[in-house]
Protein backbone atom coordinates (compact mmCIF):
# COMPACT_ATOMS: atom_id res chain seq x y z
CA UNK A 1 0.00 0.00 0.00
CA UNK A 2 1.14 3.40 -0.83
CA UNK A 3 0.93 6.22 1.63
CA UNK A 4 -0.24 10.19 0.60
CA UNK A 5 0.22 13.02 3.07
CA UNK A 6 -2.37 15.76 2.41
CA UNK A 7 -1.42 19.21 3.72
CA UNK A 8 -4.65 20.66 4.10
CA UNK A 9 -7.49 18.05 2.59
CA UNK A 10 -10.64 19.16 3.57
CA UNK A 11 -10.92 22.30 0.96
CA UNK A 12 -13.22 22.29 -2.28
CA UNK A 13 -10.61 20.88 -3.95
CA UNK A 14 -8.68 18.93 -1.57
CA UNK A 15 -11.47 16.97 0.43
CA UNK A 16 -12.46 15.42 -3.14
CA UNK A 17 -9.56 14.33 -3.24
CA UNK A 18 -9.25 12.81 0.13
CA UNK A 19 -12.36 11.22 -0.81
CA UNK A 20 -11.21 9.52 -4.08
CA UNK A 21 -8.37 8.09 -2.46
CA UNK A 22 -9.75 7.06 0.69
CA UNK A 23 -12.14 4.61 -1.42
CA UNK A 24 -8.65 3.55 -3.22
CA UNK A 25 -7.29 0.31 -1.53
CA UNK A 26 -3.75 0.68 -3.38
CA UNK A 27 -3.23 4.15 -0.64
CA UNK A 28 -3.37 4.98 3.31
CA UNK A 29 -4.65 8.41 3.16
CA UNK A 30 -3.05 11.28 6.02
CA UNK A 31 -4.21 14.60 6.51
CA UNK A 32 -1.87 17.24 8.08
CA UNK A 33 -3.98 19.77 9.20
CA UNK A 34 -5.14 22.04 12.57
CA UNK A 35 -8.39 19.81 13.40
CA UNK A 36 -10.82 22.14 12.99
CA UNK A 37 -12.70 21.43 9.84
CA UNK A 38 -16.31 20.32 10.32
CA UNK A 39 -16.16 18.08 7.37
CA UNK A 40 -16.46 14.33 8.11
CA UNK A 41 -13.76 12.64 6.92
CA UNK A 42 -13.75 9.27 5.00
CA UNK A 43 -13.43 5.90 7.07
CA UNK A 44 -10.22 4.75 7.02
CA UNK A 45 -7.90 8.65 6.83
CA UNK A 46 -5.34 9.01 9.24
CA UNK A 47 -4.80 12.30 10.69
CA UNK A 48 -1.60 14.87 12.15
CA UNK A 49 -3.24 17.73 14.01
CA UNK A 50 -0.40 20.30 13.16
CA UNK A 51 -0.12 23.57 12.16
CA UNK A 52 1.97 23.43 8.79
CA UNK A 53 2.97 26.77 9.83
CA UNK A 54 4.64 25.64 13.01
CA UNK A 55 7.78 23.75 11.43
CA UNK A 56 9.57 22.63 14.08
CA UNK A 57 5.99 20.65 15.23
CA UNK A 58 5.28 19.31 12.57
CA UNK A 59 9.18 18.38 11.93
CA UNK A 60 8.74 16.04 15.38
CA UNK A 61 5.68 14.93 14.37
CA UNK A 62 6.98 13.58 11.09
CA UNK A 63 10.35 11.82 12.73
CA UNK A 64 10.77 8.22 11.21
CA UNK A 65 7.51 9.07 8.41
CA UNK A 66 8.02 8.66 4.56
CA UNK A 67 5.44 8.65 1.91
CA UNK A 68 5.39 7.93 -1.04
CA UNK A 69 3.41 11.62 -2.12
CA UNK A 70 3.05 14.82 -0.22
CA UNK A 71 0.55 17.53 -1.32
CA UNK A 72 -0.27 20.80 -0.40
CA UNK A 73 -3.24 22.65 -0.92
CA UNK A 74 -2.72 25.72 1.22
CA UNK A 75 0.88 27.28 0.21
CA UNK A 76 0.96 30.71 -1.12
CA UNK A 77 3.39 32.33 -0.83
CA UNK A 78 7.21 31.32 -1.58
CA UNK A 79 8.49 31.27 2.20
CA UNK A 80 5.54 28.26 2.56
CA UNK A 81 7.04 26.65 -0.05
CA UNK A 82 10.90 26.62 1.26
CA UNK A 83 9.49 25.81 4.34
CA UNK A 84 7.83 22.41 2.41
CA UNK A 85 10.80 21.84 0.94
CA UNK A 86 13.07 21.94 3.94
CA UNK A 87 10.47 19.13 5.73
CA UNK A 88 9.88 16.86 2.78
CA UNK A 89 13.45 16.69 1.23
CA UNK A 90 14.11 12.91 1.45
CA UNK A 91 11.03 12.01 2.80
CA UNK A 92 8.79 11.99 -0.18
CA UNK A 93 8.95 10.22 -3.32
CA UNK A 94 6.07 12.92 -4.82
CA UNK A 95 5.57 16.30 -3.76
CA UNK A 96 2.55 18.29 -5.52
CA UNK A 97 1.97 21.91 -5.55
CA UNK A 98 -1.47 23.53 -5.96
CA UNK A 99 -0.37 26.32 -7.95
CA UNK A 100 -3.03 28.43 -10.38
CA UNK A 101 -4.13 28.83 -13.51
CA UNK A 102 -4.92 32.56 -12.85
CA UNK A 103 -0.57 32.71 -13.03
CA UNK A 104 -0.69 32.34 -16.75
CA UNK A 105 -0.15 35.43 -18.88
CA UNK A 106 -2.92 38.21 -18.61
CA UNK A 107 -3.86 39.76 -21.59
CA UNK A 108 -4.01 36.51 -22.62
CA UNK A 109 -2.17 36.48 -25.99
CA UNK A 110 -4.20 33.88 -26.99
CA UNK A 111 -7.58 32.46 -25.56
CA UNK A 112 -6.26 28.64 -25.70
CA UNK A 113 -4.07 28.04 -22.71
CA UNK A 114 -1.46 25.31 -22.48
CA UNK A 115 0.89 24.65 -19.93
CA UNK A 116 3.25 26.72 -22.61
CA UNK A 117 1.81 29.84 -22.15
CA UNK A 118 3.47 31.88 -20.17
CA UNK A 119 3.26 32.71 -16.52
CA UNK A 120 3.01 36.39 -16.24
CA UNK A 121 -0.16 37.96 -14.29
CA UNK A 122 0.76 41.72 -13.28
CA UNK A 123 -2.77 42.40 -12.04
CA UNK A 124 -3.33 39.82 -9.07
CA UNK A 125 -0.79 39.28 -6.28
CA UNK A 126 -2.02 35.85 -5.85
CA UNK A 127 -1.34 34.91 -9.57
CA UNK A 128 2.41 36.17 -8.59
CA UNK A 129 3.26 34.30 -5.74
CA UNK A 130 2.21 31.43 -6.94
CA UNK A 131 4.28 31.52 -10.11
CA UNK A 132 6.91 32.55 -7.27
CA UNK A 133 6.80 29.56 -5.92
CA UNK A 134 6.35 27.42 -8.94
CA UNK A 135 9.71 29.08 -9.70
CA UNK A 136 11.45 28.14 -6.59
CA UNK A 137 10.25 24.89 -6.44
CA UNK A 138 11.32 23.72 -10.24
CA UNK A 139 14.69 25.32 -9.69
CA UNK A 140 14.97 23.09 -6.39
CA UNK A 141 14.15 20.04 -8.98
CA UNK A 142 16.55 20.94 -11.71
CA UNK A 143 19.02 21.41 -9.25
CA UNK A 144 18.47 19.25 -6.20
CA UNK A 145 16.31 16.49 -7.88
CA UNK A 146 13.77 17.23 -5.66
CA UNK A 147 10.15 15.45 -6.98
CA UNK A 148 7.78 18.21 -7.68
CA UNK A 149 4.65 17.99 -9.82
CA UNK A 150 2.88 21.22 -9.95
CA UNK A 151 -1.01 21.31 -10.78
CA UNK A 152 -3.35 24.24 -11.79
CA UNK A 153 -6.22 24.05 -11.03
CA UNK A 154 -9.01 27.02 -12.68
CA UNK A 155 -12.45 27.42 -10.65
CA UNK A 156 -13.33 24.49 -9.39
CA UNK A 157 -16.51 24.41 -7.40
CA UNK A 158 -18.38 21.85 -5.19
CA UNK A 159 -21.89 20.68 -4.19
CA UNK A 160 -21.51 23.52 -1.49
CA UNK A 161 -21.60 26.35 -3.86
CA UNK A 162 -22.00 28.11 -7.32
CA UNK A 163 -19.56 29.84 -8.79
CA UNK A 164 -20.39 33.51 -9.46
CA UNK A 165 -17.81 36.13 -10.74
CA UNK A 166 -18.83 38.22 -7.90
CA UNK A 167 -20.79 37.37 -4.80
CA UNK A 168 -19.19 39.45 -2.03
CA UNK A 169 -17.49 37.79 1.09
CA UNK A 170 -20.33 35.50 2.15
CA UNK A 171 -20.51 32.92 -0.84
CA UNK A 172 -23.20 32.88 -3.67
CA UNK A 173 -26.26 33.02 -1.48
CA UNK A 174 -26.66 36.82 -1.99
CA UNK A 175 -26.58 36.69 -5.74
CA UNK A 176 -29.21 33.87 -5.60
CA UNK A 177 -31.37 35.75 -3.39
CA UNK A 178 -31.57 38.71 -5.50
CA UNK A 179 -32.40 36.08 -8.38
CA UNK A 180 -35.53 34.66 -6.52
CA UNK A 181 -36.37 38.69 -5.74
CA UNK A 182 -36.42 39.26 -9.29
CA UNK A 183 -33.48 41.75 -8.87
CA UNK A 184 -30.78 42.37 -11.63
CA UNK A 185 -27.33 40.43 -10.62
CA UNK A 186 -24.45 42.01 -12.22
CA UNK A 187 -22.37 40.35 -15.28
CA UNK A 188 -18.76 41.82 -15.63
CA UNK A 189 -18.53 43.30 -19.15
CA UNK A 190 -21.15 42.00 -21.49
CA UNK A 191 -20.64 38.63 -20.50
CA UNK A 192 -19.76 37.03 -23.61
CA UNK A 193 -16.21 35.93 -22.21
CA UNK A 194 -15.49 32.52 -22.14
CA UNK A 195 -14.58 30.39 -19.07
CA UNK A 196 -14.49 26.84 -17.99
CA UNK A 197 -15.80 25.69 -14.47
CA UNK A 198 -14.73 22.48 -12.72
CA UNK A 199 -16.71 20.17 -10.06
CA UNK A 200 -14.23 19.07 -7.61
CA UNK A 201 -14.86 15.20 -8.24
CA UNK A 202 -14.04 15.64 -12.11
CA UNK A 203 -10.55 17.37 -11.17
CA UNK A 204 -10.19 15.02 -8.24
CA UNK A 205 -9.49 12.62 -11.16
CA UNK A 206 -7.30 14.34 -12.78
CA UNK A 207 -4.99 15.21 -9.72
CA UNK A 208 -4.88 11.20 -8.40
CA UNK A 209 -4.07 10.30 -12.21
CA UNK A 210 -0.79 11.99 -11.88
CA UNK A 211 0.17 10.37 -8.41
CA UNK A 212 3.36 7.86 -8.43
CA UNK A 213 4.03 8.44 -12.13
CA UNK A 214 7.50 9.05 -12.55
CA UNK A 215 6.68 11.23 -15.61
CA UNK A 216 4.74 13.77 -13.53
CA UNK A 217 7.70 14.88 -11.84
CA UNK A 218 9.45 17.77 -12.88
CA UNK A 219 6.02 18.81 -14.95
CA UNK A 220 3.44 21.24 -14.39
CA UNK A 221 -0.53 20.19 -15.28
CA UNK A 222 -3.49 21.94 -15.33
CA UNK A 223 -6.61 20.43 -14.77
CA UNK A 224 -10.28 21.86 -15.68
CA UNK A 225 -13.72 20.89 -17.04
CA UNK A 226 -14.79 20.08 -20.35
CA UNK A 227 -17.31 22.82 -20.56
CA UNK A 228 -16.80 26.17 -22.32
CA UNK A 229 -19.33 28.58 -20.94
CA UNK A 230 -20.22 32.25 -21.39
CA UNK A 231 -20.63 34.06 -18.21
CA UNK A 232 -24.07 35.02 -19.19
CA UNK A 233 -24.42 31.25 -19.73
CA UNK A 234 -23.27 30.47 -15.60
CA UNK A 235 -25.51 33.13 -14.55
CA UNK A 236 -28.50 31.93 -16.81
CA UNK A 237 -28.08 27.93 -15.76
CA UNK A 238 -28.41 28.99 -12.10
CA UNK A 239 -31.61 31.29 -12.44
CA UNK A 240 -33.10 28.34 -14.99
CA UNK A 241 -32.51 25.35 -12.34
CA UNK A 242 -34.29 28.45 -9.37
CA UNK A 243 -37.31 28.71 -12.26
CA UNK A 244 -36.79 32.57 -12.48
CA UNK A 245 -36.18 34.72 -15.56
CA UNK A 246 -32.20 35.79 -15.86
CA UNK A 247 -31.93 39.53 -15.59
CA UNK A 248 -28.71 40.18 -16.26
CA UNK A 249 -26.87 43.49 -15.57
CA UNK A 250 -24.03 44.27 -17.69
CA UNK A 251 -21.31 46.56 -15.70
CA UNK A 252 -17.54 46.94 -17.74
CA UNK A 253 -14.85 45.32 -14.89
CA UNK A 254 -12.87 48.93 -14.59
CA UNK A 255 -16.35 50.38 -13.06
CA UNK A 256 -16.78 47.27 -11.47
CA UNK A 257 -13.09 47.59 -9.93
CA UNK A 258 -13.20 51.28 -9.24
CA UNK A 259 -16.55 50.30 -7.04
CA UNK A 260 -15.44 47.56 -5.39
CA UNK A 261 -13.67 50.14 -3.19
CA UNK A 262 -16.49 51.63 -1.63
CA UNK A 263 -16.71 48.22 0.31
CA UNK A 264 -13.30 47.41 0.35
CA UNK A 265 -14.19 45.08 -2.21
CA UNK A 266 -10.43 44.67 -4.60
CA UNK A 267 -11.64 43.06 -7.86
CA UNK A 268 -8.64 44.19 -10.21
CA UNK A 269 -7.07 40.40 -9.52
CA UNK A 270 -10.08 38.70 -9.48
CA UNK A 271 -11.65 40.23 -12.32
CA UNK A 272 -8.42 41.65 -14.73
CA UNK A 273 -6.29 38.84 -13.54
CA UNK A 274 -9.00 36.19 -14.09
CA UNK A 275 -12.22 35.97 -14.80
CA UNK A 276 -12.74 38.97 -17.40
CA UNK A 277 -10.42 37.13 -20.08
CA UNK A 278 -11.48 34.70 -22.01
CA UNK A 279 -9.48 31.10 -21.71
CA UNK A 280 -10.21 27.91 -22.73
CA UNK A 281 -7.78 25.76 -21.02
CA UNK A 282 -6.53 22.49 -23.61
CA UNK A 283 -6.18 19.27 -21.18
CA UNK A 284 -4.11 17.54 -23.70
CA UNK A 285 -0.82 16.90 -21.02
CA UNK A 286 -2.83 15.95 -18.40
CA UNK A 287 -5.12 13.56 -20.06
CA UNK A 288 -2.01 11.40 -21.14
CA UNK A 289 -2.02 10.88 -17.02
CA UNK A 290 -5.54 10.57 -16.72
CA UNK A 291 -7.51 9.31 -19.41
CA UNK A 292 -10.83 9.22 -17.72
CA UNK A 293 -10.53 12.61 -16.99
CA UNK A 294 -13.91 14.38 -18.03
CA UNK A 295 -17.10 16.33 -17.02
CA UNK A 296 -19.02 13.88 -15.13
CA UNK A 297 -20.63 16.36 -13.31
CA UNK A 298 -22.12 19.07 -16.19
CA UNK A 299 -22.58 22.86 -14.69
CA UNK A 300 -26.12 22.11 -15.14
CA UNK A 301 -26.03 19.33 -12.69
CA UNK A 302 -23.66 20.78 -10.00
CA UNK A 303 -25.93 24.11 -10.04
CA UNK A 304 -28.93 21.89 -9.10
CA UNK A 305 -26.64 19.99 -6.44
CA UNK A 306 -25.55 23.40 -5.09
CA UNK A 307 -29.28 23.96 -4.65
CA UNK A 308 -29.81 21.21 -2.98
CA UNK A 309 -27.36 21.46 -0.46
CA UNK A 310 -28.10 25.08 0.15
CA UNK A 311 -31.58 24.08 0.60
CA UNK A 312 -30.98 21.33 2.96
CA UNK A 313 -28.60 23.62 5.10
CA UNK A 314 -30.36 26.76 6.12
CA UNK A 315 -26.74 27.45 8.20
CA UNK A 316 -25.37 27.67 4.70
CA UNK A 317 -27.72 30.45 3.43
CA UNK A 318 -26.11 33.55 4.39
CA UNK A 319 -27.30 36.77 3.53
CA UNK A 320 -24.48 40.09 2.86
CA UNK A 321 -26.11 42.97 3.46
CA UNK A 322 -23.45 45.41 2.21
CA UNK A 323 -22.92 43.20 -1.06
CA UNK A 324 -26.40 43.37 -1.74
CA UNK A 325 -26.70 47.21 -1.63
CA UNK A 326 -23.83 48.01 -3.35
CA UNK A 327 -25.59 45.74 -6.36
CA UNK A 328 -28.49 47.84 -5.91
CA UNK A 329 -26.11 50.86 -6.35
CA UNK A 330 -24.39 50.17 -9.28
CA UNK A 331 -27.45 48.71 -11.08
CA UNK A 332 -28.72 52.23 -10.45
CA UNK A 333 -25.34 53.95 -11.49
CA UNK A 334 -25.31 51.91 -14.82
CA UNK A 335 -29.24 52.71 -15.64
CA UNK A 336 -28.76 56.88 -14.82
CA UNK A 337 -25.32 56.37 -17.28
CA UNK A 338 -27.50 54.77 -20.13
CA UNK A 339 -30.33 57.27 -19.79
CA UNK A 340 -28.03 60.00 -19.67
CA UNK A 341 -26.18 58.74 -23.19
CA UNK A 342 -30.07 58.12 -24.84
Amino acid sequence: MKRILLIGGTGTISMAVTRRLARDPAWEVWLLNRGRSESVLPEGVKQIVADIRDEENVKRKLTGMTFDAAADFIAFRPEEVERDFRLFRGRVGQYLFTSSASAYQKPAVSYRITEETPLDNPFWLYSRNKAACEEFLTARYREEGFPVTIVRPSLTYSEKSIPFALSGRNGCWQVLKRMKEGKPVIVHGDGSSLWQVTFNEDFATGYVGLLGDPRAVGEAFHITGDEVLTWNAIYKTAADALGVPFRPCHVSSDFLIAAGKQIGMDLTGSLLGDKAVSLVFDNSKVRRFAPDLKTTVPFREGVERALRYLKEHPEAQIEDPEFDAWCDRVVEAQEEAKKSFL
